[in-house]
Parts: C-alpha cells; structure tokens; sequence
C-alpha cells in the first residue's frame, strides 16, 4: 500500500455516482454532494496531506466506484 502522505490527485465521474454520500460522510473536506440529485461533487482533486486518508478510504468506500486516485504528475510536487 502506498504512503497516505503522498501527493494524490482524484477525479469522480457523477454519471456513475449513486448518491450514496460515503465520500462526503468519509473526507468533507474533500467531497461533497450536490443538493439537486445528491451526487458527488469533488472539492479539491489534490488534497492536502491531512485529508488524504479519508480520500483514500472515500475511493474505497465509493459502492458505485465513481471515485478514482490517479497518479500525480512530477510537475505537481
């Protein structure tokens, strides 16, 4: 497993999402849920390094696998 303190970047694909809100119940500060359908809304695609173990256990968590943990470019550190 990878070191939760890496740099991250993630993107939600809401065409998948099911609205089950385990992201923004997970890491709030990174997720959220729209108020019209209640799918997800991706706050900060790079988290900082205090949020990034909730994003990864949100990606997890997601039932609809709408959440995906790419990897950083070098550019971005």
């Amino acid at each position: 497993m990878s070191d939760p303190r890496e740099p991250l970047r993630l993107r939600v694909d809401r065409d998948r999402c099911a609205g089950a809100g385990m992201c923004a119940l997970t890491a709030p500060a990174v997720f959220d849920q729209d108020d019209d359908e209640g799918l997800v809304m991706l706050l900060n695609p790079a988290p900082a390094p205090e949020h990034r173990p909730a994003a990864r256990m949100a990606v997890g968590l997601c039932p609809a696998g709408a959440i995906a943990l790419d990897a950083p470019d070098s550019t971005d550190l």
